[in-house]
């Protein structure tokens, strides 16, 4: 059975480019959806949610999750966002993290995030 597209509001909601890439997701992380802020494990090179308490290169968002997956049992490719601009009111974010420290670390990353959407 085909899936059903359910609109979130993501993104990308602007006119800059949006830059793509396939990254993996480390084993363990459950089912994570699509808008959830990703860190970078620095020893391993895997993603996972960004917590922004965590020490292991994880804390610091590098990128956006643009697909739903499951890591539950094994380690998952997904698709990212590396560029874009995106709703702030859609992304999932990682405990301690908020919309003005997640958006003021992608800004260097040539991500935007938009705290509000023109009518």
């Amino acid at each position: 059975m085909p899936e059903t597209y359910v609109p979130d509001n993501l993104g990308p909601v602007g006119s800059f480019p949006v830059i793509t890439d396939s990254v993996t997701i480390l084993t363990g992380q459950g089912i994570l959806t699509r808008g959830t802020v990703l860190g970078k494990i620095t020893a391993s090179g895997k993603y996972i949610k960004s917590l922004s308490g965590a020490s292991d290169g994880s804390q610091t968002p590098a990128c956006i999750l643009a697909e739903t997956v499951d890591a539950t049992s094994a380690d998952a490719p997904a698709v990212v966002y590396l560029s874009g601009e995106f709703s702030g009111a859609a992304l999932i974010l990682g405990t301690a993290h908020t919309i003005a420290t997640v958006k003021a670390a992608f800004r260097a990353l040539s991500i935007f995030i938009k705290t509000t959407l023109a009518a």
